[in-house]
């Protein structure tokens, strides 16, 4: 994903991305700032774009990857 891309997103896009983020890390227990965290968040930002527009449709696509 392109930084203009990342820019481009509104704040309700943050909120929806961030909660999953926050949500897959705990239940993991995997750190944000960690290699693996930024990862994740990569993968959310892509499934996001690709239509999982909801924080719960977020979470089923990354169970669905069965990331680690």
């Amino acid at each position: 994903m392109t930084v203009a891309a990342a820019l481009s997103m509104q704040s309700d896009d943050i909120d929806v991305l961030a909660g999953a983020l926050y949500s897959w890390c705990a239940e993991r227990n995997i750190k944000l700032r960690s290699q693996q965290g930024l990862s994740i968040a990569s993968i959310a930002i892509d499934l996001y774009h690709a239509g999982h527009h909801t924080q719960d449709a977020l979470l089923v696509a990354l169970h669905e990857r069965d990331l680690h």
